[in-house]
Order: structure tokens, then C-alpha cells, then sequence
């Protein structure tokens, strides 16, 4: 298939975005569970900032993990 490793990559920022809502995973975490390297889901993360997700490092009891942040007051769009 043509676009088959756009559709590959589109599917892996699709499950990392869900792992990482669930804030249960670090980065090592993330790449066994997706199968890929550790490298691959920094980049993935990356990625997905550039889309406007807040991504944040959290530091918890366990050590890093990945977390959601909702946008900022100031993020928001102004209503009319």
C-alpha cells in the first residue's frame, strides 16, 4: 500500500495519545506496551505537541510518567 507507513505511524500517535491519557506510563513503559523503541516514542511525543496536545513530564511516587494537561485559561478561544 502506498500510504501504509503514514497510516502506521497516524495508528502509533493514535495509541500513544490514549496510553498517555490514562497517566499510567513512563517512557520506557510506552514503548514496550506500543512495541517500539524508546527514541521512537520520544519523537512520537514530540509529534504530538506539535498538534497541540499538552504533554507534560509528571513526577509521581513511581518516577516519570506522561500526563494530559488541560489547557490554560489562556488557551482557550475567546467567545463572541
Amino acid at each position: 500500500m502506498r500510504y501504509q507507513r503514514s497510516l502506521e505511524i497516524e495508528q502509533r500517535l493514535d495509541a500513544v495519545l490514549e496510553l498517555i491519557r490514562t497517566g499510567n506510563y513512563s517512557t520506557p513503559a510506552l514503548a514496550e506496551k506500543i512495541g517500539v523503541s524508546i527514541p521512537t516514542i520520544s519523537r512520537s511525543v514530540e509529534a504530538l505537541r506539535e498538534r497541540g496536545h499538552n504533554i507534560t513530564a509528571v513526577r509521581g511516587p513511581n518516577g516519570w510518567r506522561y500526563a494530559v494537561m488541560p489547557p490554560a485559561a489562556n488557551d482557550k478561544p475567546e467567545q463572541p
